[in-house]
């Protein structure tokens, strides 16, 4: 039995090493440390990024797999306004916007709003404003 076992058992908590991840934060000058990771048999690799509630983190903290997954779901909600547009007026594109759109936007964007890699992202909202209003 390693330590961690031994630690897990005296304080009555367990742990799934399947939902698991083990991630090592880095600098862009930084190198990986070795880190071990495991119980008995099972021994975990270090992620380079990990979803937890829905935000994607990555090891450098750039954010650049969390705006592409955000972009990946408003090129849906795009196709969808840009279809829907001829069809209704004003008021129900403006409740498509705030309740699909600016959720998706504003969810978690207190961690990853300060990132260079937003200005991409600041293009394609822009894209997604002109459509909902046009």
């Amino acid at each position: 039995m390693t330590d961690i076992d031994n630690w897990f058992i005296t304080n009555l908590w367990s742990l799934n090493f399947e939902k698991t991840s083990l991630i090592q934060f880095l600098t862009k000058n930084g190198s990986h440390i070795a880190i071990r990771l495991g119980s008995d048999n099972n021994i975990k690799s270090i992620a380079t990024h990990i979803t937890y509630l829905g935000i994607m983190i990555d090891n450098t903290l750039m954010w650049k797999s969390h705006i592409e997954m955000i972009i990946q779901k408003l090129s849906v909600v795009c196709f969808a306004v840009t279809a829907i547009t001829p069809f209704v007026g004003l008021d129900t594109l403006k409740m498509v916007y705030r309740f699909y759109i600016h959720s998706v936007i504003n969810y978690g964007i207190i961690f990853w709003g300060n990132s260079y890699t937003v200005i991409v992202f600041s293009n394609y909202k822009r894209e997604l404003l002109r459509l909902s209003w046009v």
